[in-house]
């Protein structure tokens, strides 16, 4: 097997601190090395989320030494999947990328019991996209 990843996943959304952080968290956990992760913000808080830390912890997840970051049209270029949990109109749109928009409830200013089920949802999500990505190569000649 080659040491090129699959594919290249961006999550986005405004603050960077608690959905797209989880996603990367829960894609990083399960697919390892083999899919590159990324994730941004419009608007990036000054620290992840502590409900979502503490969620993804119950679970065997570690995301405590993330750091939100800013959205960059680079990222965006460098990515096969751009997946937006609700930035709006603040991601850059280019050609040849699978873009996906994530309707998901916001964790900010929640406490970690109303965080698990936003936690549970991405983490489906999550499976089905390895999955995806996984029969992608499978198809390939």
């Amino acid at each position: 097997m080659s040491d090129t990843p699959l594919a290249s996943v961006l999550f986005v959304c405004v603050h960077n601190a608690g959905r797209s952080q989880m996603a990367a968290g829960f894609l990083t956990h399960l697919a390892g090395d083999r899919i590159e992760v990324r994730s941004a913000g419009s608007v990036p808080g000054d620290q992840v989320n502590p409900s979502a830390v503490e969620a993804m912890k119950e679970i065997g997840v570690d995301i405590s030494a993330a750091r939100p970051k800013i959205l960059t049209t680079e990222a965006v270029q460098a990515s096969d999947y751009v997946i937006t949990m609700g930035c709006g109109d603040a991601c850059p749109v280019f050609p040849g990328k699978k873009y996906l928009d994530w309707t998901l409830e916001d964790p900010a200013g929640k406490g970690v019991e109303a965080v698990r089920p936003i936690r549970d949802e991405i983490r489906s999500r999550i499976e089905a996209l390895v999955a995806e990505i996984d029969g992608r190569r499978d198809a390939t000649p």
